[in-house]
């Protein structure tokens, strides 16, 4: 990859691009596969790093694999190693680990949690809810050291929050332990119940019901099975957006209807549209915007990854739009780059939604004031995560003028191929 990448902008972006399968499905898919000695095989792999990384994990703790083309099959007859911690702090999947470690060999040792600068994640929800069903946990400075006596035990686990990861944890740990899991106020995100038919197809009893509610009826054992991992749709808003902030056309093969709603909804509300297809979904960038109001939330609302590079359509869009993040209580730090790039954005730390979320009391700039239209201008940009890298890439898209990119090794985490992609639908991109 190389260091710097130039982008021209001014052009609507127009053409075809097929959506990888889903980052935040596949990685927790190759670590679930820790839970059994049999063969796992998941086709429609991305191909990017962080599958990249949650390999590397599984291959350290004992797992043989194989990648041909887009399909990993993984087998792990023997749990080689109960540490992680070689991994040192790569991104925040090493936590997922615990559970299988400690069912298939009743200790666990993995590193803190590392990643993006996008604020902490909760992990006492996934500490706590591991030690409500047995593990005795110590946390020293290096990482998070696990170990249970016999089998883990099936419990009621509420979630403060319903937390994608934590309520990953508790799946991963409920499908083997004795008796009965209930999880309430679980996330039901999309890449969950992707997470659940793979757990279904090795064995495991789990039910959905209302009102977020989840109930696993532990299991001895698993198998192995082949699964297909379900499509992106973070990878096909940010193309939707794309096609939306430069005004053009491109057509996201593979995006799920079914999985955009919320999206789809807030794009054809601003004025842009989108045709769904047999195959995917046509986004259609529209001559004049107006401004809206959004706010994230977990599934079904508006996705928190969504955010970011929907930012950069509204700043083309007549009028004013407010944005309350409620997931993370530091999403916007990427606006700067945008301030400095001619756009009318505005924070607060004050709730601009229709409920008060779980950051009214503290100081966090969670809110955001969006006036447009506004011509945005070429910039220097250092790239820090990925989805606010690409809402960057967006507005040097849109931008007038040349700018520089750096810190692409970013978006390499979340994009299969993002630079390919991106010079087949006519961006003026160049690597240097």
């Amino acid at each position: 990859m190389a260091d710097k990448f130039v982008v021209k902008g001014g052009n609507a972006l127009r053409g075809s691009v097929k959506i990888a399968g889903a980052k935040n499905a596949a990685s927790k898919m190759i670590i679930a596969s820790l839970l059994t000695a049999d063969e796992v095989v998941l086709a429609n792999l991305p191909l990017q790093k962080e599958s990249e990384i949650a390999r590397e994990l599984v291959t350290t703790l004992g797992a043989q694999t194989e990648l041909v083309d887009h399909t990993l099959t993984l087998r792990t007859e023997t749990i080689a190693s109960t540490s992680a911690m070689q991994l040192s702090r790569k991104n925040r999947l090493a936590i997922l680990a615990l559970a299988p470690l400690l069912h298939r060999s009743g200790e666990a040792y993995v590193p803190t949690l590392g990643g993006d600068k996008i604020g902490p994640r909760p992990v006492n929800f996934h500490l706590d809810a591991l030690e409500k069903m047995g593990a005795k946990i110590e946390v020293d400075h290096d990482g998070y050291r696990a170990s249970v006596e016999g089998r883990l035990k099936g419990s009621l686990i509420e979630l403060p929050y319903p937390s994608v990861m934590a309520t990953e944890t508790v799946l991963l740990a409920g499908v083997m332990a004795q008796g009965r899991t209930v999880i309430k106020n679980a996330a039901i995100e999309p890449e969950i119940v992707d997470l659940i038919m793979l757990l279904q197809k090795m064995g495991a009893i789990i039910e959905m019901g209302a009102g977020r509610h989840i109930e696993i009826t532990g299991v001895e054992k698993l198998h192995g099975c082949r699964h297909v991992i379900l499509p992106d749709r973070m990878e096909a808003a940010s193309y939707g957006s794309m096609a939306i902030a430069t005004r053009g056309e491109i057509f996201c093969e593979g995006a799920k209807h079914r999985d955009m709603i919320t999206f789809l909804n807030a794009v054809r509300r601003m004025g842009a549209d989108y045709e769904v297809k047999n195959g995917g979904i046509l986004f259609k960038g529209g001559l004049k915007y107006q401004g809206l109001k959004i706010e994230t939330d977990t599934h079904p609302g508006f996705m928190t990854d969504w955010q970011q590079p929907f930012v950069v359509a509204l700043t083309q869009a007549e009028g004013t739009s407010v944005v309350h993040e409620t997931v993370f209580e530091d999403r916007f730090g990427y606006t700067e780059t945008l301030r400095e790039m001619g756009a009318d954005i505005t924070l607060f730390d004050t709730c601009l939604g229709e409920v008060q979320c779980r950051y009214r009391d503290h100081n966090h700039k969670h809110s955001a004031i969006i006036k447009g239209p506004t011509k945005l201008k070429a910039a220097d940009i250092k790239l820090l995560d990925i989805r606010a890298g690409l809402a960057c890439v967006i507005a040097a898209l849109v931008a007038e003028g040349t700018s520089t990119l750096t810190g692409f090794e970013h978006l390499e985490r979340g994009y299969e191929d993002l630079y390919g992609k991106l010079k087949s639908i006519g961006a003026d991109i160049q690597a240097t």
